[in-house]
């Protein structure tokens, strides 16, 4: 059977407790799933910036791979070649690269629009410098005008230099079984890891979800719903649900998982213990 390979996202904290916290976790998480890879999120036109180099370093003193994200959009390419330049640099090594949200008030896009140009722009300026990590929407990009057209941009991306795929989250493991199928069929080979979102709170779920376009299938909304302030039965439930798809995903072939933690050790662990006892 093939490796598989889980990794684990981080947003970078905006104050001292933060970075405290994030170390917390952060070890926990590392000395238990030992992930492949920690990526850090890149705030809207750069906005995180140094906050997100900032947490990769301080991964990467720890002796842990990091990846930064980097979006291209409300950028230029010299923004885009300086920030390349300090990741080599570094010795950073891989990158989730993204179009990214337009900043609030900006009206410009910048001089690169979607993704594929951003990887078609690594590529040329770096060769073989990176490890690319690009998005996959198995629940379609709520942008998209159509299914078939944001699994051809998909496809782009993938033919324009990524190595790997990480997927939006879902709690439909259909909805990414037919995607992984698709994608194939327009010849797309890489890795597609589906991304996974813990449930410890319903209405920030819900708040995060309606904004990205995650579905939130009915029967869970309706359970979640119920449990109303009951945040013990809300964890309880979530966990349930969660596991059951991370089984279901990897006995149908997942290459790993991607775990959304929100800078939090708790559920991602519990789901993880889960998974350890029925293997």
């Amino acid at each position: 059977m093939a490796t598989r390979n889980f990794s684990i996202e981080f947003f970078p904290p905006k104050t001292p407790e933060g970075m405290d916290k994030l170390r917390a976790a952060r070890a926990q998480l590392a000395e238990t799933i030992k992930p492949e890879f920690f990526s850090v999120t890149f705030g809207a036109g750069g906005s995180t910036r140094d906050r997100t180099l900032e947490t990769v370093l301080e991964i990467q003193h720890e002796g842990h791979e990091a990846a930064p994200h980097l979006s291209c959009i409300g950028t230029t390419r010299a923004d885009i070649r300086a920030i390349l330049d300090t990741y080599r640099q570094r010795g950073i090594r891989r990158i989730v690269a993204l179009r990214g949200d337009l900043p609030s008030g900006m009206a410009e896009p910048g001089e690169l629009r979607y993704a594929s140009e951003l990887v078609e722009f690594i590529r040329a300026e770096t060769g073989d410098a990176f490890h690319l990590e690009v998005a996959a929407y198995p629940e379609i990009h709520p942008q998209a005008r159509s299914a078939q057209d944001d699994l051809r941009r998909f496809a782009h991306k993938v033919m324009a230099g990524a190595n790997s795929a990480i997927t939006q989250y879902f709690f439909n493991a259909d909805a990414y079984f037919r995607f992984v199928d698709e994608a194939h069929a327009l010849g797309v080979d890489v890795p597609i890891v589906p991304g996974i979102m813990p449930i410890g709170n319903f209405s920030q779920l819900a708040r995060f979800s309606d904004a990205c376009g995650a579905d939130i299938p009915r029967w869970i909304r309706k359970r979640m719903e119920g449990y109303g302030d009951d945040s013990a039965s809300i964890r309880a439930f979530g966990l349930d649900v969660v596991t059951g798809m991370c089984e279901r995903l990897l006995a149908g072939g997942a290459p790993g998982l991607h775990f959304y933690t929100l800078n939090q050790a708790g559920l991602t662990l519990e789901i993880w213990k889960r998974l350890k006892a029925k293997t």
